[in-house]
Parts: C-alpha cells; sequence; structure tokens
C-alpha cells in the first residue's frame, strides 16, 4: 500500500508576467503518484521546493496545463535536476518560448491521450479559451480532474488575454468538464477547490455575464 495520498498540492509564489505587465501570484503545484513514481502538473516559480516535495520518488514528466509563464517558470530547472520530460499541448508552444525560448518542451500533449502517474490514469482534455493549449487531465479512479486555469469555483478562467477566448473557454467547460460525473472535485492552478456539480449549475450564469 502507498503511505502517501496519490494527490499532493504545493502551493508555491512567484510573478506572472505577460504582455509586459507583472503581477504576484500563488499557484498551486499537483504532484500525482505513489511511493516511487509521481508527475508533476504546472511547475511553478521553485523547483527547488517541488523537488523537496517529490522527496525520493522519480519523477516520470513534467505537465503543463497551459504555457503561462506562471505555470511553467519552473519547468525547465526541475526537468533538468530530475531528468524527465515536460510535456505541453503543441498549441501553446508561442507562449512556451516567451517563457523559455531556447528549450522545446520534449512531447506533446494531446486530447484523448493517458498518461500514468504511479498508480493513476490521467485523461488528458484539451480545454482551450484561457489558451489556445490548456489542457485539463482527468483522474477518473480519483474522482478528480485538475482544471488549470479553465475553471474556478467562480467561474472560467481569465480570457482578457490576446491568445483567450471567452466564447471558447465556455465551449470547453461545457463539452469536456461539465460531462463529467458532478462529484468530480475540480483542482485548479490557483486557490481552492470545487466539484463539476457546483460548476456546471452556474454555467448559464457565467455565459451571460461573459466573463
Amino acid at each position: 500500500m502507498s503511505s502517501l495520498s496519490p494527490v499532493q498540492r504545493l502551493r508555491t509564489s512567484g510573478i506572472f508576467s505577460i504582455e509586459g505587465a507583472e503581477s504576484n501570484v500563488e499557484n498551486n503545484v499537483w504532484i500525482i503518484g505513489n511511493d516511487e513514481s509521481a508527475v508533476v502538473i504546472d511547475a511553478a516559480h521553485d523547483h527547488e521546493r517541488i523537488a523537496r516535495g517529490l522527496g525520493d520518488r522519480e519523477l516520470m514528466a513534467i505537465v503543463c496545463t497551459h504555457g503561462h509563464s506562471d505555470h511553467v517558470n519552473a519547468a525547465v530547472a526541475l526537468a533538468d535536476l530530475t531528468d524527465c520530460p515536460i510535456l505541453l499541448h503543441p498549441d501553446d508552444a508561442e507562449l512556451w518560448h516567451q517563457v523559455h525560448p531556447y528549450r522545446e518542451p520534449d512531447a506533446p500533449l494531446l486530447h484523448g491521450e493517458v498518461l500514468r502517474a504511479g498508480d493513476t490514469e490521467l485523461n488528458v482534455l484539451h480545454t482551450p479559451g484561457h489558451t489556445p493549449g490548456g489542457v485539463s487531465f482527468y483522474a477518473p479512479d480519483l474522482g478528480v480532474v485538475f482544471s488549470g486555469d479553465t475553471l474556478f469555483p467562480d467561474g472560467p478562467g481569465a480570457t482578457g488575454q490576446p491568445a483567450s477566448d471567452f466564447p471558447t473557454i465556455i465551449a470547453s467547460i461545457r463539452d469536456r468538464l461539465a460531462t463529467l460525473p458532478g462529484d468530480t472535485v475540480v483542482h485548479p492552478g490557483h486557490g481552492e477547490s470545487t466539484t463539476i456539480a457546483e460548476a456546471a449549475a452556474h454555467l448559464d450564469e457565467w455565459t451571460s455575464r461573459g466573463f
């Protein structure tokens, strides 16, 4: 039996920079796995802190929900430290290269793909809107979905940036996330968690308010 919870949350703090503007943010870094191996969802800000959270487990991959700086800025340092691949949806390559111009991600994340994180299967769902290559990771056995910046308790992720699109993020939530079982716990890239049922109940309201 694994003594560690299959899902661990680390909080890391740092700077989010986009289009020349900077702000202080706190991110959720999710570690999924067992006692031997794990996957990190969104290596944010502090690769040493994430490495400490992993302990002596083998890091199988760093998977990115999207390419914004606050979700990928520690990915290269963590990958170099642990000798593991970085996976990103190809549609976010441009955002990635704004942060890491001289390093390519190691492999693409594609809709419908299944990744293994210890004993857990992660299904890749392409959920664009916040960014073109935004993805969520659904773990049916655990009843959780990692939504990155696609879905939060108070609504969809921000769509004010040039690569963002509000109708697209609403379609992602409606067609890819709201169809999951209602008791599925939604673990986002920032802040607290919610459930699919809770989000689905507010979807029409969010759609009509327009953000």
